[in-house]
């Protein structure tokens, strides 16, 4: 029979490089100590990154740069999936993820309808998922959801001639019908500024 680190290191590179993983993947294999003891050693022989409490990489690694880490955001989606909950990301990282700011967030926030917390990934960067209202998280449009909290960021009557053309130019992704069902969820100033770039485009 297989030690409980073979198991695991089997499982893992099964699914391939570049796969994140959880603790609690493995709880079939042996105990809650015996799994954990089990990742921190395959983490001190380098076939594992730990990237936050419980959770860890199966890196792909590149010849000059070494590990190549996954973004926050598909940190946040894989613990989204893991939970079957939903995210909506607001803020800097909105902003940043449409054009309006090339600044690049080590401070994430989601709202989410899963379970509140913050995560620590790596030694700067955080996860903050917020729970939040239902309507918050009815918005279909990948595109409008990122507009909607970027403009919330910028603030009602701040927004640039240049912040207006990306967010133009942002909305020519999407539908009519995602356009309007998503504005009709903003607030009023938001909403007007959303309808009226997509019907003059």
């Amino acid at each position: 029979m297989q030690s409980t680190h073979n198991q695991i290191g089997s499982a893992i590179r099964k699914r391939g490089r570049g796969k994140i993983f959880f603790a609690d993947d493995f709880m079939t294999f042996d105990t809650n100590v015996a799994v954990r003891h089990t990742l921190s050693r395959l983490c001190k022989n380098e076939l594992l990154v730990r990237l936050s409490a419980g959770i860890y990489l199966y890196p792909k690694i590149d010849e000059q740069i070494g590990v190549l880490y996954p973004s926050i955001e598909t940190i946040a989606k894989a613990i989204a999936k893991r939970e079957k909950s939903r995210l909506i990301p607001t803020g800097v990282y909105a902003l940043n993820a449409l054009g309006l700011s090339t600044q690049v967030p080590m401070k994430v926030v989601y709202l989410t309808d899963g379970a509140p917390r913050v995560v620590k990934v790596g030694k700067k960067a955080t996860i903050n998922f917020k729970k939040t209202a239902a309507k918050n998280l009815a918005f279909k449009g990948k595109y409008t959801t990122l507009i909607v909290f970027a403009l919330k960021e910028i603030g009602n009557g701040k927004a640039t001639e240049s912040d207006l053309q990306k967010i133009k130019e942002a909305l020519s992704h999407e539908t009519y019908a995602t356009v309007l069902h998503d504005a009709k969820l903003a607030p009023e100033w938001i909403s007007r500024i959303i309808l009226t770039l997509y019907e003059n485009e």
